[in-house]
């Protein structure tokens, strides 16, 4: 991961970077997010360009040289652009609404998933005829989303038979033969 940590940080117009000490703060218009580095990890800012330094050549700290720059990368572009996740909900009545932050899932259990989503994570769902139900889920930060998309895809994962369950959009399911008739 050191090569990566090497790498400059561009901070693109409507970023704004702060350094106070271990603690990096970025903001946005999409919105503010901060991290603390890794001890032995420094950060410079010059010029428009973020730059991550660490004291020694450790495999340790070279490992976590990579992953600070990565997530202050991540950072960046979370508070500019934003990150989005699409989950599909393939199977026969499965359905999925939601009322502001509670999204409610139809997913072949006697009973309706109501799960509540965070205010960091915006949530839209998507139901058109002849096509799978979408959920689609945005959010400044990645992190976050991620374990959001995940917790949803947790409630009936893809199975191998059918192929029935909450997948991300463009996921490959590994379909496996049913039993061979006797």
């Amino acid at each position: 991961m050191s090569r990566i940590g090497k790498n400059p940080i561009e901070i693109p117009q409507g970023a704004e970077v702060k350094i106070d000490g271990q603690m990096v703060g970025v903001k946005g218009p999409k919105g503010e997010m901060s991290l603390e580095l890794s001890t032995g990890i420094t950060a410079t800012l010059e010029e428009g360009t973020l730059e991550l330094v660490r004291e020694n050549e450790s495999k340790q700290l070279k490992a976590l040289h990579g992953t600070n720059r990565a997530l202050i990368s991540n950072m960046i572009k979370g508070v500019t652009d934003g990150f989005t996740k699409s989950l599909e909900l393939v199977g026969v009545g499965y359905r999925a609404s939601n009322q502001g932050q509670k999204l409610d899932l139809s997913l072949g259990y006697s009973h309706n998933i109501i799960f509540e989503i965070p205010g960091e994570v915006k949530v839209e769902t998507k139901s058109e005829k002849g096509q799978n139900p979408t959920v689609l889920l945005s959010s400044h930060d990645n992190q976050l989303l991620g374990m959001v998309a995940a917790k949803i895809r947790s409630f009936r994962k893809p199975e191998p038979y059918k192929g029935k369950g909450v997948r991300f959009t463009g996921e490959y399911i590994r379909r496996k033969a049913g039993k061979a008739a006797g």
